[in-house]
């Protein structure tokens, strides 16, 4: 009815279209900050032009040389902790390195903030911690703070997890979805829907064979070859997680005000994620990823930023999968098998709650 209070849903936490609003109206707009408003993976903040003391000196050090960095925050609530491919420890460091990688930067520094419900095993939290630890060092980062609540019986579904993570971005490295231009090809590292798939057929108890496994992964070295293969040809990366590719690229199509189109015969899905799929009525276009990574680059580039990727373990099937267009402005528009083309929104609804 008119004039009831509006609550907060599960759709609200989907990484879609309610998403979206949640941040604008509340947190964008209270928090008033420029950097805030772009709403990237991870923030971009810049140092330069001051002086600063030297310990035991009166004199001022000469004005440093401008260092950007990127700084980034995420909280992981998976259920279940333990999934084929990975674990929320696993997942917690991929994504907040995964969040400071597509924004150029070289990943450096983690926070790790520990919500732990009463009664959860010791062993547990024990297998959690020993698997950031092995993946914090695999993606050459470090983990150097944190912090450990522990709440109520019933408080916390087991185990939630908070990461931040700082990184350094090189010189002349700037991606942003306002660097799109018509006619950038878009490309993706491989396969869509895995990590979403595998994790719901486990919460389910389903099995569609033993290669239904999670996409979990750091990405920082992938980007950090194709980086170096492409300097200043790469325009813009995102990892779509939650609302999956179709999302990710409804939020570049809007932030850029241009045309996206995109080939769904060259979107690369594994026929077990297709089929679990089908059985569920989800579509793996808006299928949550953990390991993915979507690059638009200039066309001239295409083929050089393609090979650099399959040449990497984690891009081994990359594929080109569409195009930016001065047609349609906002709107992503997927051409079908059929020769057919139509508009794919942004995700509307929780499709596939607590998978990240």
């Amino acid at each position: 009815m008119k004039g009831e209070p509006q609550t907060i849903l599960l759709a609200h936490g989907s990484g879609g279209q309610l998403s979206h609003e949640l941040v604008e109206r509340v947190f964008v707009r209270h928090f008033d900050s420029s950097i805030l408003a772009e709403l990237n993976d991870a923030a971009i903040v810049e140092f330069g032009g001051f002086n600063f003391h030297v310990p035991g000196s009166t004199n001022l050090q000469p004005e440093t040389d401008n260092l950007k960095l990127a700084f980034t925050t995420d909280s992981y609530v998976i259920q279940p902790l333990f999934f084929p491919g990975g674990d929320i420890g696993k997942l917690a460091v991929c994504g907040t390195v995964n969040d400071l990688a597509v924004a150029g930067a070289e990943p450096r520094y983690l926070s790790a903030g520990f919500i732990i419900e009463e009664g959860l095993l010791l062993e547990t939290l024990e297998r959690v911690v020993v698997s950031m630890a092995e993946t914090a060092r695999a993606a050459g980062v470090q983990i150097v703070t944190g912090d450990t609540k522990v709440v109520n019986h019933g408080a916390a579904d087991g185990l939630f997890i908070n990461t931040a993570g700082v990184g350094v971005v090189p010189p002349g490295v700037h991606l942003s979805p306002s660097n799109l231009r018509p006619g950038d090809l878009i490309l993706i590292n491989g396969t869509i829907g895995d990590h979403g798939m595998a994790v719901m057929m486990q919460r389910e108890g389903m099995e569609f064979g033993s290669s239904l496994v999670s996409d979990c992964a750091p990405l920082n070295g992938l980007i950090a070859d194709l980086l170096a293969a492409c300097p200043g040809a790469v325009h813009c990366m995102r990892d779509p997680t939650r609302g999956g590719l179709v999302t990710t690229l409804n939020e570049w199509a809007t932030a850029a005000g241009a045309g996206i189109e995109i080939e769904e015969t060259a979107i690369p899905v594994r026929e077990e994620v297709r089929a679990a799929c089908e059985v569920l009525g989800l579509d793996p276009l808006y299928v949550a990823n953990e390991g993915k990574v979507i690059v638009a680059v200039a066309p001239q580039v295409a083929e050089e930023a393609l090979a650099a990727l399959q040449a990497h373990p984690l891009g081994r099937e990359a594929a080109l999968i569409g195009q930016v267009t001065d047609e349609h402005p906002g709107r992503v528009v997927l051409h079908t098998p059929l020769g057919a083309r139509r508009v794919v929104e942004m995700l509307v609804g929780a499709q596939l709650p607590r998978i990240c």
